[in-house]
């Protein structure tokens, strides 16, 4: 019997799906989201927090401040709630309702962003609101999440180490973009153990994004040096390719979505028969219960067709030169 005295103690993190049956190939599916935030952002969450109590910027009486599209924002509600600070959201209108409930039932207070800056969109908008009210409240605290290196280092640290663990023979990592943190610390602990894998990083194509997550920005973290390809999925074969997991009994998060169509067509495109490849899901499927899996919200957002056809088509695809 397992006992804890705080949420952040309990993370699943060697759990992986065979998808072989559904992708006739050596595909797994490592999957992040079984701990109390949901997500594989509580890792990288709770080292930022971590660090940034050591360096004493964190202390009893501070209030937390970050902007997010929603998986990090629940992570850092709930370290919040579980240590004693406050925590004030950033995020905007295509943060799903679930997530904005869970924050603030975890005691956030949400700030829902919902003009575009004309130049910089939704996420320039949202950054600058965070550093007025950094501006505005001495006591606040931004974690950064985009230029935090403890971001990144969590994966450094946890994820690559124990992806490799789990398979030693590693051919082809895909990861989607986000922060870059998950990115960008598997990357980076992969060049230096195991060279040979291949890292694809997957990104949202669309250039207004209703699926939060993946290709909102390219930032800081990343080190575009440590990816061998970059690919692009449209948000429609997204929502197929959790459509279709579904069906089968997996209930999985819209990045989810994106990663798994990226790879798929990668490995189509690659000759990618006899790799053995992983890919990353970031979150579970609940959040997204109003979107991706409410056939209105996916006929009024893409058309009805999406709804009928079932393939993840190579025009849904493409690979960025590099």
């Amino acid at each position: 019997m397992r006992v804890i005295t705080r949420p952040e103690e309990f993370d699943v993190s060697d759990l992986y799906l065979d998808l072989h049956r559904f992708a006739g190939r050596r595909l797994f599916l490592k999957c992040e989201g079984f701990n109390f935030a949901g997500s594989g952002k509580l890792n990288p969450a709770a080292e930022m927090v971590a660090a940034a109590e050591r360096a004493g910027t964190l202390r009893p009486g501070s209030t937390m401040v970050e902007t997010t599209s929603g998986s990090t924002g629940v992570a850092l509600s709930m370290l919040a709630a579980s240590r004693g600070y406050r925590f004030v959201c950033v995020t905007d209108s295509r943060c799903t309702l679930t997530a904005r409930q869970l924050m603030q039932n975890l005691g956030a207070e949400v700030h829902v962003v919902t003009e575009p800056h004309p130049d910089e969109g939704l996420l320039g908008a949202r950054l600058r609101l965070v550093r007025r009210l950094c501006t505005d409240n001495p006591g606040y605290v931004w974690l950064d999440q985009y230029e935090n290196p403890e971001n990144w280092l969590a994966h450094y640290r946890t994820t690559g180490p124990a992806i490799l663990h789990t398979f030693p023979e590693l051919d082809v990592l895909f990861v989607g973009t986000d922060t870059a943190g998950t990115l960008t610390g598997c990357a980076r602990y992969l060049r230096e153990v195991r060279p040979s894998t291949r890292i694809v990083a997957v990104e949202s194509a669309e250039p207004a994004q209703r699926i939060p997550g993946h290709g909102e920005c390219r930032p800081g973290l990343l080190e575009e040096s440590l990816v061998d390809a970059v690919v692009r999925v449209d948000e429609p074969a997204a929502v197929r390719a959790c459509r279709r997991l579904v069906r089968q009994g997996f209930l999985l998060g819209g990045p989810t979505g994106t990663v798994l169509a990226g790879a798929l067509n990668w490995l189509a495109a690659h000759g990618g028969e006899d790799l053995t490849a992983v890919a990353i899901s970031p979150d579970l499927g609940d959040r997204y219960l109003d979107t991706v899996y409410q056939d209105q919200w996916v006929a009024d957002s893409y058309g009805p067709g999406v709804l009928l056809d079932d393939t993840l088509t190579a025009e849904s695809f493409s690979e960025v030169p590099r």
